[in-house]
């Protein structure tokens, strides 16, 4: 947040300005959480069971963090993640519904990566430790460059 003082008032005027994530950084993270992630099903017989079973989904949800703060990048880390909370339990209840033109989007590759195919309780806990952790990245690396960490 930076302070303007302008003249004509005999206070400072406070402006809000955000500073913008780099793009080639959110670009670069989503390039790795992404094969990640396809490769922890992939080869999830070659991983511990707990990984195996849980990487996938938290690794979607970071995607979906990072790539809602690609898209929206002077939004706050906050609403970043709120954002990418309310996008990814959108998506995990729209499994709930099977209607047929659905299911035949959910049966191409992208669709099923993005839609995914059944409802599952333990995701909702996915998406969040997923959300969590991008948060943390961008507290911890100092990815939203200006945004205060106090």
């Amino acid at each position: 947040m930076s302070q303007v003082t302008i003249p004509m008032f005999d206070r400072p005027l406070v402006i809000m300005i955000r500073r913008r994530r780099n793009p080639l950084v959110q670009i670069i993270l989503i390039a790795l959480a992404c094969p990640l992630g396809i490769g922890s099903r992939r080869f999830a017989q070659c991983l511990p069971g707990f990984i195996a079973a849980y990487a996938g989904d938290t690794l979607w949800a970071l995607a979906a963090f990072l790539g809602i703060g690609l898209i929206l990048p002077r939004a706050s880390t906050q609403t970043t993640a709120m954002l990418a909370m309310a996008f990814s339990v959108a998506i995990e209840l729209s499994q709930l519904y099977h209607a047929p033109w659905i299911n035949s989007i959910r049966h191409t590759t992208l669709g099923g990566l993005i839609l995914g195919f059944d409802f599952v309780w333990s995701d909702l806990i996915c998406y969040a430790v997923g959300v969590g952790l991008g948060v943390a990245i961008e507290i911890i690396g100092g990815i939203v460059r200006g945004e205060s960490r106090s």
